[in-house]
Protein backbone atom coordinates (compact mmCIF):
# COMPACT_ATOMS: atom_id res chain seq x y z
CA UNK A 1 0.00 0.00 0.00
CA UNK A 2 1.31 3.44 -0.92
CA UNK A 3 2.35 5.76 1.87
CA UNK A 4 -0.44 8.05 3.11
CA UNK A 5 0.54 11.71 2.87
CA UNK A 6 -0.40 13.72 5.95
CA UNK A 7 -1.23 17.41 6.23
CA UNK A 8 -1.71 19.51 9.35
CA UNK A 9 -3.63 22.76 9.98
CA UNK A 10 -1.73 26.02 9.85
CA UNK A 11 -1.89 28.70 12.52
CA UNK A 12 -4.99 30.81 11.85
CA UNK A 13 -4.56 33.64 14.37
CA UNK A 14 -1.89 35.80 16.00
CA UNK A 15 0.96 35.63 16.71
CA UNK A 16 1.95 35.12 13.09
CA UNK A 17 5.49 33.99 13.84
CA UNK A 18 4.04 30.96 15.60
CA UNK A 19 2.69 29.82 12.23
CA UNK A 20 6.20 29.75 10.81
CA UNK A 21 7.65 27.86 13.77
CA UNK A 22 4.83 25.32 13.71
CA UNK A 23 5.25 24.69 9.97
CA UNK A 24 9.01 24.34 10.32
CA UNK A 25 8.53 21.84 13.14
CA UNK A 26 5.92 19.94 11.10
CA UNK A 27 8.36 19.82 8.20
CA UNK A 28 11.12 18.49 10.46
CA UNK A 29 8.79 15.81 11.85
CA UNK A 30 7.96 14.53 8.37
CA UNK A 31 4.49 15.90 7.71
CA UNK A 32 3.79 16.53 4.03
CA UNK A 33 1.68 19.70 3.99
CA UNK A 34 0.27 22.49 6.10
CA UNK A 35 -3.19 23.80 5.26
CA UNK A 36 -5.20 26.92 6.11
CA UNK A 37 -8.98 27.38 5.99
CA UNK A 38 -10.36 30.47 4.25
CA UNK A 39 -12.88 32.14 6.51
CA UNK A 40 -14.08 35.63 7.20
CA UNK A 41 -16.59 34.22 9.67
CA UNK A 42 -16.10 31.14 11.82
CA UNK A 43 -18.57 28.25 12.12
CA UNK A 44 -19.50 28.80 15.77
CA UNK A 45 -22.22 31.27 16.64
CA UNK A 46 -21.14 34.19 18.82
CA UNK A 47 -23.80 33.15 21.32
CA UNK A 48 -22.05 29.79 21.73
CA UNK A 49 -18.75 31.47 22.52
CA UNK A 50 -19.33 31.83 26.27
CA UNK A 51 -17.34 30.55 29.27
CA UNK A 52 -20.09 28.15 30.32
CA UNK A 53 -19.87 26.36 26.95
CA UNK A 54 -16.11 26.60 26.29
CA UNK A 55 -13.03 27.71 28.25
CA UNK A 56 -11.73 29.08 24.91
CA UNK A 57 -14.02 32.07 25.38
CA UNK A 58 -11.76 33.19 28.23
CA UNK A 59 -8.64 33.39 26.06
CA UNK A 60 -10.00 34.18 22.58
CA UNK A 61 -12.45 37.09 22.23
CA UNK A 62 -14.54 35.62 19.40
CA UNK A 63 -14.80 32.58 17.10
CA UNK A 64 -14.07 34.56 13.92
CA UNK A 65 -10.31 35.20 14.16
CA UNK A 66 -8.69 34.09 10.90
CA UNK A 67 -5.56 35.04 8.96
CA UNK A 68 -5.82 35.30 5.18
CA UNK A 69 -4.72 31.83 4.04
CA UNK A 70 -2.96 32.84 0.83
CA UNK A 71 -0.78 35.36 2.65
CA UNK A 72 0.09 32.79 5.31
CA UNK A 73 0.91 30.22 2.62
CA UNK A 74 3.43 32.69 1.19
CA UNK A 75 4.91 33.58 4.57
CA UNK A 76 5.35 29.95 5.60
CA UNK A 77 6.33 28.74 2.14
CA UNK A 78 9.16 31.25 1.99
CA UNK A 79 10.59 29.96 5.28
CA UNK A 80 10.34 26.21 4.67
CA UNK A 81 12.00 23.97 2.11
CA UNK A 82 10.01 20.80 1.53
CA UNK A 83 6.55 20.91 3.06
CA UNK A 84 3.65 21.84 0.78
CA UNK A 85 1.29 24.68 1.66
CA UNK A 86 -2.40 24.68 0.81
CA UNK A 87 -5.75 26.37 1.34
CA UNK A 88 -8.67 24.17 2.33
CA UNK A 89 -10.56 25.77 0.71
CA UNK A 90 -11.15 29.16 -0.88
CA UNK A 91 -13.82 30.05 -3.43
CA UNK A 92 -14.15 32.05 -6.63
CA UNK A 93 -16.98 34.21 -5.36
CA UNK A 94 -14.94 36.31 -2.94
CA UNK A 95 -11.85 35.98 -5.13
CA UNK A 96 -12.21 36.94 -8.78
CA UNK A 97 -10.75 34.11 -10.91
CA UNK A 98 -8.14 36.41 -12.48
CA UNK A 99 -6.96 37.60 -9.07
CA UNK A 100 -6.99 34.02 -7.77
CA UNK A 101 -4.93 32.95 -10.79
CA UNK A 102 -2.34 35.66 -10.14
CA UNK A 103 -2.19 34.90 -6.40
CA UNK A 104 -1.75 31.19 -7.13
CA UNK A 105 1.14 31.83 -9.51
CA UNK A 106 2.76 34.17 -7.00
CA UNK A 107 2.54 31.45 -4.34
CA UNK A 108 3.86 28.98 -6.90
CA UNK A 109 7.04 31.07 -7.27
CA UNK A 110 7.41 31.92 -3.58
CA UNK A 111 7.18 28.25 -2.60
CA UNK A 112 9.01 26.92 -5.70
CA UNK A 113 6.09 24.77 -6.75
CA UNK A 114 4.78 23.70 -3.32
CA UNK A 115 1.44 25.56 -3.29
CA UNK A 116 -1.90 23.73 -3.57
CA UNK A 117 -5.00 25.77 -4.37
CA UNK A 118 -8.01 24.18 -2.74
CA UNK A 119 -11.28 25.46 -4.20
CA UNK A 120 -14.90 24.94 -3.24
CA UNK A 121 -18.29 26.33 -4.16
CA UNK A 122 -18.27 28.55 -1.08
CA UNK A 123 -20.25 28.86 2.13
CA UNK A 124 -23.05 31.33 2.63
CA UNK A 125 -21.67 32.49 5.97
CA UNK A 126 -18.56 33.85 4.23
CA UNK A 127 -20.44 35.43 1.35
CA UNK A 128 -23.88 36.92 1.94
CA UNK A 129 -23.05 38.89 5.14
CA UNK A 130 -20.43 40.71 3.06
CA UNK A 131 -22.78 41.71 0.26
CA UNK A 132 -21.84 39.10 -2.34
CA UNK A 133 -24.25 36.80 -4.20
CA UNK A 134 -24.51 33.13 -3.34
CA UNK A 135 -26.46 31.96 -6.36
CA UNK A 136 -25.39 29.02 -8.56
CA UNK A 137 -22.10 28.52 -6.65
CA UNK A 138 -21.06 25.34 -8.48
CA UNK A 139 -21.49 26.93 -11.89
CA UNK A 140 -19.45 29.94 -10.73
CA UNK A 141 -16.68 27.65 -9.53
CA UNK A 142 -16.62 25.66 -12.77
CA UNK A 143 -16.37 28.80 -14.91
CA UNK A 144 -13.81 30.32 -12.56
CA UNK A 145 -11.50 27.32 -12.89
CA UNK A 146 -11.72 27.61 -16.68
CA UNK A 147 -10.66 31.26 -16.46
CA UNK A 148 -7.75 30.48 -14.15
CA UNK A 149 -6.43 27.75 -16.43
CA UNK A 150 -6.97 29.92 -19.53
CA UNK A 151 -4.88 32.73 -18.03
CA UNK A 152 -2.18 30.33 -16.83
CA UNK A 153 -1.82 28.79 -20.28
CA UNK A 154 -2.06 31.96 -22.39
CA UNK A 155 1.06 33.58 -23.84
CA UNK A 156 -0.78 36.80 -24.63
CA UNK A 157 -4.15 38.57 -24.27
CA UNK A 158 -7.24 36.34 -24.20
CA UNK A 159 -10.99 36.79 -24.49
CA UNK A 160 -13.66 34.91 -22.57
CA UNK A 161 -17.43 35.27 -22.70
CA UNK A 162 -18.99 33.35 -19.84
CA UNK A 163 -22.11 33.31 -17.75
CA UNK A 164 -20.56 35.18 -14.84
CA UNK A 165 -17.34 36.69 -16.18
CA UNK A 166 -16.02 38.12 -19.40
CA UNK A 167 -12.46 38.83 -20.46
CA UNK A 168 -11.60 41.33 -23.17
CA UNK A 169 -7.94 41.09 -24.22
CA UNK A 170 -7.05 40.18 -20.66
CA UNK A 171 -3.50 39.12 -19.92
CA UNK A 172 -1.56 37.46 -17.11
CA UNK A 173 2.09 37.55 -18.07
CA UNK A 174 3.46 35.70 -15.07
CA UNK A 175 4.29 32.11 -16.00
CA UNK A 176 4.07 29.08 -13.66
CA UNK A 177 7.20 28.16 -11.72
CA UNK A 178 9.05 25.47 -13.62
CA UNK A 179 6.49 25.61 -16.42
CA UNK A 180 3.92 23.56 -14.45
CA UNK A 181 0.85 25.38 -13.08
CA UNK A 182 -0.18 25.03 -9.42
CA UNK A 183 -2.44 22.15 -8.49
CA UNK A 184 -6.15 22.80 -7.99
CA UNK A 185 -7.91 20.50 -5.52
CA UNK A 186 -11.67 20.70 -5.09
CA UNK A 187 -13.89 20.14 -2.05
CA UNK A 188 -16.51 17.93 -3.69
CA UNK A 189 -19.37 15.84 -2.33
CA UNK A 190 -22.40 16.01 -4.62
CA UNK A 191 -22.57 14.51 -8.12
CA UNK A 192 -21.93 17.79 -9.98
CA UNK A 193 -18.90 18.64 -7.89
CA UNK A 194 -17.52 15.11 -8.20
CA UNK A 195 -17.80 15.29 -11.98
CA UNK A 196 -16.17 18.73 -11.94
CA UNK A 197 -13.28 17.27 -9.94
CA UNK A 198 -12.77 14.54 -12.50
CA UNK A 199 -12.82 16.92 -15.45
CA UNK A 200 -10.98 19.96 -14.08
CA UNK A 201 -9.10 19.31 -10.82
CA UNK A 202 -5.77 17.82 -9.75
CA UNK A 203 -6.95 16.65 -6.34
CA UNK A 204 -10.05 15.94 -4.25
CA UNK A 205 -10.68 17.33 -0.75
CA UNK A 206 -14.01 16.21 0.72
CA UNK A 207 -14.77 16.11 4.42
CA UNK A 208 -15.18 12.73 6.11
CA UNK A 209 -17.72 10.26 4.78
CA UNK A 210 -17.90 6.50 5.22
CA UNK A 211 -15.14 4.50 3.54
CA UNK A 212 -17.56 2.78 1.12
CA UNK A 213 -19.02 6.18 0.14
CA UNK A 214 -15.50 7.51 -0.32
CA UNK A 215 -14.70 4.68 -2.75
CA UNK A 216 -17.98 5.20 -4.60
CA UNK A 217 -17.37 8.95 -4.96
CA UNK A 218 -13.79 8.39 -6.07
CA UNK A 219 -15.06 6.00 -8.74
CA UNK A 220 -17.32 8.79 -10.05
CA UNK A 221 -14.33 11.14 -10.21
CA UNK A 222 -12.17 8.58 -12.00
CA UNK A 223 -14.90 7.81 -14.55
CA UNK A 224 -15.46 11.52 -15.20
CA UNK A 225 -11.74 11.98 -15.75
CA UNK A 226 -11.63 9.11 -18.23
CA UNK A 227 -14.67 10.48 -20.07
CA UNK A 228 -12.88 13.82 -20.38
CA UNK A 229 -9.72 12.21 -21.74
CA UNK A 230 -7.77 12.76 -18.53
CA UNK A 231 -5.65 10.28 -16.59
CA UNK A 232 -7.45 9.49 -13.30
CA UNK A 233 -4.10 8.66 -11.74
CA UNK A 234 -3.22 12.35 -12.03
CA UNK A 235 -5.88 13.27 -9.46
CA UNK A 236 -4.84 12.98 -5.80
CA UNK A 237 -7.60 11.51 -3.59
CA UNK A 238 -7.52 13.55 -0.40
CA UNK A 239 -9.74 14.25 2.58
CA UNK A 240 -10.18 16.87 5.27
CA UNK A 241 -10.55 14.75 8.39
CA UNK A 242 -11.46 16.18 11.77
CA UNK A 243 -9.44 14.39 14.46
CA UNK A 244 -10.80 14.13 18.00
CA UNK A 245 -8.39 12.13 20.15
CA UNK A 246 -8.06 11.28 23.81
CA UNK A 247 -5.70 9.07 25.81
CA UNK A 248 -8.52 6.65 26.66
CA UNK A 249 -12.10 5.83 25.67
CA UNK A 250 -13.59 7.63 28.68
CA UNK A 251 -11.91 10.87 27.64
CA UNK A 252 -12.97 10.40 24.01
CA UNK A 253 -16.59 9.90 25.09
CA UNK A 254 -16.42 13.12 27.10
CA UNK A 255 -14.97 15.01 24.14
CA UNK A 256 -17.80 13.91 21.85
CA UNK A 257 -20.25 15.48 24.30
CA UNK A 258 -18.51 18.88 24.35
CA UNK A 259 -20.79 21.72 23.15
CA UNK A 260 -18.41 23.27 20.59
CA UNK A 261 -17.51 19.88 19.14
CA UNK A 262 -21.15 18.97 18.70
CA UNK A 263 -21.86 22.39 17.20
CA UNK A 264 -19.29 21.78 14.44
CA UNK A 265 -21.58 19.06 13.08
CA UNK A 266 -24.14 21.67 12.05
CA UNK A 267 -22.15 21.75 8.79
CA UNK A 268 -23.38 18.31 7.81
CA UNK A 269 -26.06 17.93 5.11
CA UNK A 270 -29.52 17.20 6.48
CA UNK A 271 -29.55 13.76 4.88
CA UNK A 272 -26.55 12.67 6.91
CA UNK A 273 -28.47 13.35 10.13
CA UNK A 274 -31.46 11.43 8.81
CA UNK A 275 -29.26 8.49 7.82
CA UNK A 276 -28.01 8.40 11.41
CA UNK A 277 -31.57 8.44 12.73
CA UNK A 278 -31.31 12.02 13.98
CA UNK A 279 -33.57 14.94 13.13
CA UNK A 280 -31.44 17.62 11.38
CA UNK A 281 -30.88 20.64 13.64
CA UNK A 282 -31.35 22.94 10.63
CA UNK A 283 -33.85 21.09 8.48
CA UNK A 284 -34.78 22.40 5.05
CA UNK A 285 -32.97 25.37 3.61
CA UNK A 286 -32.45 26.34 0.01
CA UNK A 287 -29.74 23.70 -0.52
CA UNK A 288 -30.93 20.96 1.82
CA UNK A 289 -27.82 21.52 3.93
CA UNK A 290 -27.90 23.37 7.20
CA UNK A 291 -24.55 25.07 6.85
CA UNK A 292 -25.45 26.74 3.56
CA UNK A 293 -28.12 28.77 5.33
CA UNK A 294 -26.38 29.10 8.70
CA UNK A 295 -25.09 32.59 9.56
CA UNK A 296 -23.35 32.35 12.96
CA UNK A 297 -23.55 36.05 13.80
CA UNK A 298 -27.35 35.95 13.42
CA UNK A 299 -28.02 33.06 15.85
CA UNK A 300 -29.69 33.95 19.14
CA UNK A 301 -28.59 32.30 22.39
CA UNK A 302 -31.66 30.08 22.70
CA UNK A 303 -31.16 28.85 19.15
CA UNK A 304 -27.49 28.10 19.85
CA UNK A 305 -28.43 25.95 22.81
CA UNK A 306 -31.14 24.19 20.79
CA UNK A 307 -28.68 23.37 17.99
CA UNK A 308 -26.13 21.93 20.42
CA UNK A 309 -28.76 19.83 22.18
CA UNK A 310 -30.03 18.54 18.82
CA UNK A 311 -26.65 17.01 17.90
CA UNK A 312 -25.88 13.83 19.86
CA UNK A 313 -22.37 12.37 20.26
CA UNK A 314 -23.09 9.67 17.66
CA UNK A 315 -23.10 12.41 14.99
CA UNK A 316 -19.70 13.60 16.20
CA UNK A 317 -18.34 10.06 15.82
CA UNK A 318 -19.62 10.02 12.24
CA UNK A 319 -18.20 13.45 11.38
CA UNK A 320 -14.77 13.09 13.01
CA UNK A 321 -12.17 10.39 13.48
CA UNK A 322 -12.64 9.78 17.19
CA UNK A 323 -10.59 7.64 19.52
CA UNK A 324 -7.11 7.05 20.83
CA UNK A 325 -4.30 7.44 18.29
CA UNK A 326 -4.31 3.66 17.83
CA UNK A 327 -8.07 3.57 17.20
CA UNK A 328 -7.94 6.45 14.72
CA UNK A 329 -5.09 4.78 12.82
CA UNK A 330 -7.12 1.57 12.62
CA UNK A 331 -10.17 3.41 11.26
CA UNK A 332 -8.06 5.21 8.67
CA UNK A 333 -6.85 1.90 7.29
CA UNK A 334 -10.28 1.44 5.69
CA UNK A 335 -9.92 4.75 3.87
CA UNK A 336 -6.46 3.90 2.61
CA UNK A 337 -7.94 0.72 1.16
CA UNK A 338 -10.65 2.88 -0.47
CA UNK A 339 -8.01 5.00 -2.21
CA UNK A 340 -7.22 7.85 0.21
CA UNK A 341 -3.76 9.26 -0.56
CA UNK A 342 -3.59 12.58 1.36
CA UNK A 343 -5.26 13.26 4.71
CA UNK A 344 -5.53 16.78 6.10
CA UNK A 345 -5.66 16.02 9.84
CA UNK A 346 -7.69 18.81 11.44
CA UNK A 347 -7.21 18.56 15.19
CA UNK A 348 -10.41 19.65 17.00
CA UNK A 349 -9.53 18.19 20.41
CA UNK A 350 -9.07 21.66 21.94
CA UNK A 351 -12.69 22.50 21.14
CA UNK A 352 -13.63 19.68 23.47
CA UNK A 353 -11.04 20.29 26.17
CA UNK A 354 -8.41 23.05 25.83
CA UNK A 355 -6.34 21.40 28.59
CA UNK A 356 -5.64 18.54 26.15
CA UNK A 357 -4.26 20.85 23.45
CA UNK A 358 -0.60 20.18 24.22
CA UNK A 359 -1.21 16.43 24.56
CA UNK A 360 -3.13 16.35 21.28
CA UNK A 361 -0.21 17.83 19.34
CA UNK A 362 1.99 14.99 20.59
CA UNK A 363 -0.81 12.56 19.76
CA UNK A 364 -0.88 13.82 16.18
CA UNK A 365 2.81 12.95 15.85
CA UNK A 366 2.08 9.55 17.39
CA UNK A 367 -0.72 9.06 14.85
CA UNK A 368 1.66 9.95 12.01
CA UNK A 369 4.09 7.29 13.21
CA UNK A 370 1.31 4.69 13.46
CA UNK A 371 0.12 5.45 9.93
CA UNK A 372 3.63 5.02 8.54
CA UNK A 373 4.16 1.61 10.15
Amino acid sequence: MARLELGVPGQIMPPADTAVRFAQRSEAEGFDAVWWPDHLMGWHADTMWTPDLTPLAGVQPNPHTYFDPLIMMGVVGAQTERIKVGVVVTDLIRRHPAMAAQAALTLDHVTKGRAIIGLGSGEKLNVTPYGMPFDTPVARLSEGIDIMRLLWAADGPVDFDGRFHSLDRAVLGLSPYGGVPPEIWTAAHGPRMLRLTGTKADGWLPTKMTAPDYRKSLTTIEQSAQDAGRDPAGITPGMLGYILMGPDEETVARLTEAPLVRALCVLLPSQVFRDLGVEPPLAGGSHGSGFHDFIPTAIERAESLRIIDAIPPQVVRHYAFCGTPEQVAEELAEYREAGLAHLVMWNITAFGDPSLARWSFSAMSQLRTLLED
